[in-house]
């Protein structure tokens, strides 16, 4: 339980990490292209904002102080108004405490006219003034709110100077930018980053596969002419070269050989394939002859870089062939001057090579030898006719297939399991081989487990080699 745990927190690590990574990599990408695309300096945007924020400012506090001394001013009517309503009051008050019944019956008619006349106009006068004072007071109202707003929009655009006169770098000013041109882009990015490859696998293996693996196996010879012998795989192996004949090897799995043998440097494998040779690496191969009548010479092979990697010697009989992957391929013992028949077999209108990707397929043709060398070690598994099953078959992990007999049927099935599929521990394909013959595989994949770019390259340079057959 421990190691699930480590190994789904190490994998969502990996995922955030390369999330973020990419994250990083497009802001980057987007900063240097709007820097590419500017024609004007960051630093006279920012000044050019800069005077246009003083201008708006100085605009803002004319109209406040404007706004203000139309305040004033209302005051200043409202507190006339209001002085002309209490002298009008305290009039009526004074003429009203004039009006007795003594002053009825025994004041002057003519004065008492006048005094009434007064209150008249004084009730007018307070009137108008009531009136006044609501107009001023709406007014008093409106210009308060304009003042308010006035004073809202200068401490705003106080803030945005003040921090406007800090300049910004232009690395954060573009980093801003990118940021809001491309987090629409990002998002769908890292959705498709996080859940595209789980909907890509669960299509692939529940719909295509299953439709994909109908079809009629590949098979290259009716039946089998004789059957190679596949010896057991070591970390080494001896070999031993009868006179006559010639050991073609990569010089870096030549571990030692007996004193005599006449050696030189054959810089390509076969000419015929010259491509080929190159992208397996069967370049500047070391070529051993044994030219002593009677004597049997010795030497071993063994892989000085790879301490994983055994080596097994596939016998091919006289008129016999195997179908085998050139990149699994160490050194070739042929007779003299014979070099060895490759047949090149191409599978271009066969669904099963689309479906796996592999077009060409390479025969190696007897009598001849062949120095393979696979991880963890090679085995051969031989198919039979067995009584009570009409026809022998077998699946194997297509990464782990180094070649088989021309007379088995070769057809690529779907992976047994989707968790195995899913988790990269096995291909989409499996290789079933159903007849008579053997297949030789080597006991764990070559595939390489390490993530990241390294990986990425690796598993694309594979494809390319497979297509070819190599």
């Amino acid at each position: 339980m421990y190691v699930f745990f480590y190994r789904l927190g190490a994998w969502l690590l990996q995922k955030v990490g390369i999330a973020v990574l990419i994250v990083v990599v497009a802001l980057v990408g987007m900063g240097l292209w709007l820097y590419a695309r500017d024609q004007v300096d960051a630093e006279t945007r920012r000044l050019e904002y800069v005077a246009q924020l003083e201008a708006t400012r100085t605009a803002v506090i004319d109209a406040r102080d404007e706004a203000h001394r139309a305040l004033v001013n209302l005051q200043a009517a409202v507190e006339e108004q209001e002085s002309r309503v209490a002298q009008a009051n305290r009039v009526i008050k004074t003429l009203r405490e004039l009006e007795n019944w003594w002053a009825g019956l025994f004041g002057d008619p003519v004065q008492q006219q006048i005094n009434a006349d007064r209150i008249v106009r004084m009730e007018s006068l307070k009137t108008d003034a009531s009136l006044t004072m609501t107009s001023l007071a709406r007014q008093l109202e409106v210009v308060t709110s304009r003042e308010a707003d006035l004073d809202f929009r200068l401490a705003s655009i106080e803030t945005d100077l003040e921090s406007s006169h800090e300049s910004e770098s232009p690395a954060a000013h573009y980093l801003r930018n990118a940021w809001s041109g491309s987090k629409g882009y990002l998002m769908v990015t890292l959705l498709i980053y996080f859940f595209g490859p789980t909907v890509v696998k669960v299509i692939a293996y529940f719909l295509i596969a299953p439709w994909m693996s109908r079809g009629k196996a590949i098979r290259f010879e009716s039946d089998l002419v004789a059957m190679p012998n596949v010896r057991p795989s070591n970390v080494s192996t001896e070999l031993g070269l009868w006179p006559g004949e010639v050991l073609r090897v990569k010089e870096s799995f030549l571990q030692s050989s007996d004193e005599g043998l006449r050696k030189k440097t054959r810089f390509l494998f076969d000419w015929a394939i010259p491509f080929t040779s190159l992208a397996c690496g069967l370049t500047e191969l070391v070529e051993l002859r044994n030219g002593h009548a009677g004597d049997r010479a010795s030497l071993t092979l063994s892989n000085n870089d790879d301490p994983h990697s055994e080596l097994a010697v596939i016998e091919v009989p006289e008129g016999a062939g195997i179908i085998l992957r050139p990149s699994f391929l160490v050194g070739v013992i042929t007779r003299g001057e014979d070099k060895v028949e490759i047949r090149r077999r191409w599978m271009l209108m066969r669904w099963q090579a689309w479906i796996t990707l592999q077009f060409r397929f390479f025969e190696f043709v007897g009598p001849c030898r062949l120095v393979v060398a696979g991880t963890r070690g090679v085995r051969a598994e031989i198919l039979a006719q067995k009584e009570g099953v009409t026809r022998s078959a077998r699946r194997t992990n297509q990464r782990s297939t180094i070649g088989f007999t021309p007379s088995l049927d070769y057809l690529p099935v779907r992976a047994e399991t989707f968790w195995g599929y899913y988790r990269n521990m096995n291909p989409l394909f499996d290789d079933l081989f159903a007849g008579t013959g053997l297949f030789v595989l080597q006991e764990t994949s070559s595939d390489p487990k390490n993530g990241g770019p390294m990986r990425f390259w690796s598993t694309l340079w594979s494809s390319v080699l497979k297509v070819f057959g190599i």
